[in-house]
């Protein structure tokens, strides 16, 4: 048998710490939510840590290792277009200077 994982969107995480912040216990919050009272303080953690940037997505942690990884990708694909330009420049300068060449004998 699996076990279902709970998915929580941002407004849900954060509606929960607002209440916390408001003034009520953790552990009574947790209790009413049916949260793991880890699970709440990892959330807390997460929005001291990333501020707006916390709970990206369907509920998914920002991480500045997935920016630094789409950053990533977006460097080898300009830097392949690069090389490709680069080749297509090298190839209309040979067509160009063999078509001058060309020109001046005839």
């Amino acid at each position: 048998m699996s076990v279902k994982l709970r998915k929580f969107s941002k407004e849900f995480k954060l509606h929960v710490i607002r209440r916390v912040r408001s003034g009520e216990s953790q552990a009574s919050v947790a209790r009413q939510y049916q949260l793991h009272p880890n699970l709440l303080n990892r959330w807390l953690t997460e929005l001291e840590t990333y501020g707006d940037d916390a709970f990206a997505g369907q509920g998914n942690t920002f991480t500045h290792q997935a920016r630094e990884a789409a950053l990533r990708r977006k460097i080898d694909q300009l830097g392949a277009e690069n090389d490709l330009l680069k080749k297509a420049l090298t190839q209309l300068d040979s067509i160009r200077t063999s078509t001058e060449g060309s020109g001046e004998q005839c």
